[in-house]
């Protein structure tokens, strides 16, 4: 919830393998308290082909849509992908000390398979090695998207740091995190670290204790076995009949033991709520009782917050199975188990996969339980893209890591229409976190808590991640409802823009198709923002066809957050100044520039300068680009990056250049830092509104 720191050739085989190549990734809702259906769940389901389902989801390529997996399906699709690894990674063009770990599967109603592997190198797992293999029904493959673009070679197999080294440094930072502890909880083991780079030999060390606020750390730190140096750190705890507190009363499903019932939900994979009766450590007590009455609807009955929780994980469970086809997190049937009561005035609520289970503190003067519907869908969220697109709680990833469990409480809380917790795109309204009765965030424009952002910029990795998410809620607003004011479900939203220009909304029900099936076959550890982009335009393509009103609004969508232009290179109006001379960029060479003399303008340039950018590049990850004012200021476009995975540089970047005088020489600035790929600076422009 809000924790401070967290976590081409192709071949055909028999009917039980699959075949596999090597290919490119082309940028190409019901829920148990109302009992009814919301959404596309199977090929011959009714509730896929009746008017208000087609309505919501409109011309969809109904191929293109999940399967409905029962969990032995599921199991049958990965034994498969198992028994055909070795030929796969032979396929991929993968190294012989290389190997891949199966680790999830979905499938679509056309036949077409995305299978989600891990990576080993000489026996080691390899962090940021993981990758998606997209393979068709005739076992033709179809796409490639892997979490990074480095090969696995060259590496110094010999560690020149100690392990207790490692184990120091780990304490350290956990240390700086809050935690007491002065052993590891896992001792370093050695990986290759592939997320941000060229491959290297390293540590893994994991630390456990509490953070500063009671959170539960597990604090992973990987170090290099040749430097020492700390590569990077990421925290594995990812925060967000019942008489409930936020909901009403509500049907709960309870399972009867003797004279007793207890809160476990038997048709939910046994998902279990469990008492800690403001412990911080163990599983507690399960929730039981003789009525198979629970709570009152106040905070002092400890059985409140118990079905206040075991309410929303049906909810959730409910979402993901009959709208998604994902039955239960992981997609294996496998309930995940609810804490409540955790700690003292514990103003939180937060995920664990050690664990896989979500915990919730009671707020504070415990009166206000963390167990709201988009609390616990959120928190459940975490779970799942824990199963699917794992992006690493740190940076941008983590961004959309938490935007990802934002989005599906918004999706989760609108399809339960509970009367007393309408849908709306605020997250944790009910919950008070800040004690005046406002939200905790807000979808439509972030920056109203004070510290998220509405928009993408150069520095947004470095932020916190609760933070950084806004760019992702922002364009999923859009997205879904458009920008400017309007009312839904009683609320007054007002959403704007970055570049000023409007942007129609294309409903909640396809937007969360999209990022759905993004976040299961072309997320990744590593994906940033531009990633998510090419993503989501992807799966759009795969719905609706590339040339859809989708296709574009999702384009337009991201573009009104400052990632990417708009469709057709759609601009505001205003003048513009272009260079279309084309300037070679050395292979990881010096910087060099392209000119653009601007005349004719009065005072300073303005604070939304739009700055159109053209790199034709064979690998844009390798590209830093900045614009240089005429009196030498830099301002920063784009990074450098490995997880930048994707061709060219075809970009409207929006600069505050206030400061500046408008009148002289703007100068673009590109240089390629990293070796193999090529290309120029076909264009750019600077526009003034």
């Amino acid at each position: 919830m809000r924790n401070t720191s967290h976590r081409p050739t192709s071949h055909r085989r028999s009917a039980r393998t699959r075949a596999t190549a090597v290919g490119a990734l082309s940028a190409v809702a019901a829920l148990l308290a109302v009992a009814v259906q919301a959404g596309p769940a199977s090929a011959d389901d009714p509730a896929a082909k009746s008017p208000t389902a087609t309505q919501r989801l409109g011309k969809v390529d109904p191929g293109a849509l999940a399967a409905k997996l029962s969990p032995a399906q599921r199991a049958e699709l990965i034994r498969d992908a198992n028994a055909t690894k070795a030929d796969t990674a032979k396929d991929l063009g993968l190294g012989a000390k290389e190997k891949l770990v199966v680790r999830d599967v979905t499938k679509d109603r056309d036949g077409t398979v995305h299978t989600r592997y891990e990576r080993t190198y000489d026996g080691l797992p390899v962090l940021g090695g993981d990758l998606v293999v997209d393979t068709a029904k005739s076992g033709k493959t179809e796409g490639v998207t892997k979490a990074a673009k480095a090969r696995l070679k060259g590496i110094d197999m010999s560690a020149e740091v100690k392990a207790s080294a490692a184990e120091k440094q780990a304490l350290s930072a956990a240390k700086a995190e809050g935690s007491k502890k002065t052993d590891a909880d896992r001792a370093p083991r050695k990986v290759v670290w592939l997320a941000k780079g060229e491959p290297v030999l390293a540590y893994e060390t994991v630390v456990g204790g509490l953070q500063h606020d009671g959170t539960p750390n597990e604090l992973h730190v990987v170090t290099d076995a040749a430097t020492g140096k700390k590569l990077f750190q990421w925290q594995g705890i990812e925060n967000g009949t019942g008489n409930t507190q936020y909901s009403g009363q509500v049907p709960l499903g309870t399972a009867q033991s003797g004279s007793n019932y207890t809160l476990t939900d038997t048709t939910r994979g046994n998902h279990k709520t469990y008492n800690l009766n403001r412990g911080t450590s163990g599983t507690g007590t399960l929730f039981s009782g003789a009525d198979d009455v629970w709570g009152n609807g106040l905070p002092a009955n400890l059985e409140t917050a118990g079905a206040d929780a075991h309410y929303g994980a049906a909810l959730t469970w409910d979402y993901y199975k009959n709208v998604h086809g994902r039955s239960g997190i992981r997609g294996d049937g496998v309930g995940a188990y609810s804490r409540v009561h955790y700690g003292n005035n514990y103003v939180n609520a937060f995920w664990s996969d050690a664990c896989f289970c979500m915990t919730y503190g009671d707020g504070a003067g415990n009166a206000k339980p963390l167990t709201s519907i988009d609390v616990a869908a959120h928190e459940m969220t975490h779970g799942v893209t824990a199963a699917t697109g794992n992006m690493t709680y740190s940076g941008e990833s983590g961004g959309l890591n938490e935007a990802t469990s934002d989005i599906f409480a918004a999706a989760v809380e609108f399809n339960a229409n509970n009367a007393q917790d309408k849908g709306d795109y605020y997250v944790g309204e009910k919950i008070d976190i800040n004690g005046d009765g406002t939200p905790l965030r807000y979808m439509d424009k972030p920056s109203k808590d004070g510290s998220s952002k509405d928009s993408w910029y150069s520095g947004i990795g470095g932020i916190d991640v609760h933070y950084s998410s806004g760019v992702a809620n922002h364009f999923y607003y859009l997205l879904s409802e458009g920008s400017g004011k309007k009312e839904i479900n009683g609320v007054q939203y007002d959403s704007p823009t970055s570049d000023g220009l409007p942007v129609t909304g294309i409903g909640r029900d396809k937007a969360s198709l999209i990022w759905f099936k993004a976040l299961t076959t072309k997320f990744t550890t590593t994906t940033n923002y531009a990633a998510a982009r090419t993503g989501t335009l992807a799966v759009a393509g795969e719905l609706y066809g590339t040339t859809s009103t989708e296709y574009k609004a999702v384009a337009h969508a991201w573009a009104a957050v400052n990632v990417g232009a708009r469709p057709g290179g759609e601009e505001p109006g205003g003048t513009s100044f272009e260079n279309t001379t084309d300037v070679s960029i050395p292979d990881n060479g010096a910087a060099v520039t392209s000119t653009v003399n601007v005349t004719g303008r009065t005072g300073n340039a303005p604070s939304a300068l739009k700055v159109g950018v053209d790199i034709v590049h064979t690998w844009r990850g390798d590209l830093q680009v900045d614009l240089v004012a005429p009196d030498g200021t830099v301002y920063p476009l784009k990074p450098a990056s490995s997880s930048d995975s994707a061709d060219n540089v075809k970009e409207t970047y929006t600069v505050n250049a206030s400061s500046e005088v408008a009148n002289g020489a703007w100068k673009l600035k590109v240089q390629d830092k990293a070796a193999q790929d090529t290309g120029y600076i076909n264009s750019w422009k600077v526009t003034f509104p």
